[in-house]
């Protein structure tokens, strides 16, 4: 429970089926409580307050589990150390992917509890064979896209009681309830950067400034300065300090001599991309060329692919299409109509 509207309703969706809850929050980090995260972030003094208020008033019993040390080793260091890559990190899939269903797993088999429940919303369904992660039927809230790491196991312990709703609807059924946060605002940012200045976290949790260097077009003119990689991510415009009498969008940034590529927007597009770590729901390998459909952002609408094996473990995605600012670091979900197939880390792009 996050002490949002979402995790609240599942709560009480959860007691209405009938289930014995247990009410919990993870403290991951300690959040400065000097009000500028308010209604931005997570794990503030309030969110816990308000989840403790909403499972008191519902009869459950409430903890605090201090995830602290889990989420720096397996989030964390992971977000910094892409950057200093020249990276653009997904922490919200790999906290979902450790923590969520991982160490929150482990406690809940502690304590004796038979399934997980999130505010998340996605589906969970059985096909006779095997569990399927499907999309939510709010196409504006699906969070299908984080969740692609999810095992079989986990799917078979887990409860997302909002994947059929309509955010709308869940709010009017935590205002029926008299639940505190009915209306308390979605969080916009990563939880632990709620202001969404990334380097001043990355430098202040690391106590060194990232290198200065230059910005290069993609035909090797120097245009000037930039103050440190982690400051850029692919497809930028804004921000770039640079005169041009064209738009210029970074198209690549080289960690090893501290470099900011910028070019044209046409120069951002890429048919080809490289996944690593691939995970597939289904726990198999599928038989290759594989036709499907893939996201390389949460809010993108799915495009045809077809999908080949690249090594260890990886695949080749070859989109039907270009796709502009396919960046190294997130992730790319596959997915076969609702149904959600996989998913891996971006590891490189190119051919349009």
């Amino acid at each position: 429970m996050s002490g949002g509207v979402d995790s609240s309703v599942a709560a009480l969706l959860t007691k209405r089926m009938g289930y014995a809850c247990i009410g919990c929050t993870m403290k991951l980090y300690d959040a400065p409580d000097d009000g500028a995260a308010r209604g931005r972030s997570c794990c503030v003094l309030e969110d816990v307050e308000d989840a403790r208020s909403i499972a008191l008033r519902m009869g459950m019993p409430y903890y605090v589990f201090n995830f602290k040390d889990a989420f720096r080793s397996r989030v964390l260091e992971k977000f910094i150390r892409s950057y200093e890559a020249g990276r653009t990190p997904n922490p919200c899939v790999d906290c979902n992917r450790y923590l969520k269903f991982d160490r929150l797993f482990e406690r809940a088999r502690v304590l004796g509890c038979d399934r997980i429940v999130t505010g998340h919303y996605a589906r969970i369904a059985f096909n006779g064979k095997e569990y399927v992660l499907k999309k939510a039927l709010d196409p504006s809230k699906d969070q299908s896209y984080f969740l692609y790491a999810m095992t079989q196991e986990q799917l078979s312990r887990t409860l997302f009681p909002l994947g059929s709703l309509r955010k709308s609807e869940t709010r009017k059924i935590a205002k029926e309830a008299g639940f505190v946060n009915a209306d308390k605002p979605d969080s916009q940012d990563i939880c632990f950067v709620p202001n969404g200045d990334y380097a001043r976290v990355i430098e202040s949790d690391t106590g060194k400034r990232c290198p200065e260097g230059v910005f290069q077009t993609t035909s090797g003119e120097v245009l000037g300065r930039h103050r440190g990689i982690i400051r850029y991510t692919i497809g930028q415009r804004k921000g770039l300090g640079i005169s041009s009498r064209r738009p210029l969008y970074v198209c690549g940034i080289r960690a090893e001599d501290h470099t900011v590529v910028v070019g044209n927007w046409e120069e951002l597009f890429s048919r080809t991309v490289i996944l690593s770590d691939v995970h597939w729901i289904c726990g198999k390998t599928p038989d290759f060329p594989l036709r499907c459909f893939a996201n390389i952002r949460s809010r993108q609408q799915e495009q045809p692919v077809t999908v080949y094996p690249q090594g260890a473990g990886g695949v080749r995605i070859e989109f039907d299409r270009p796709q502009r600012a396919v960046t190294p670091g997130q992730a790319a979900v596959l997915y076969d109509g609702e149904t959600v197939l996989g998913g891996g880390e971006i590891q490189s792009a190119g051919g349009t």
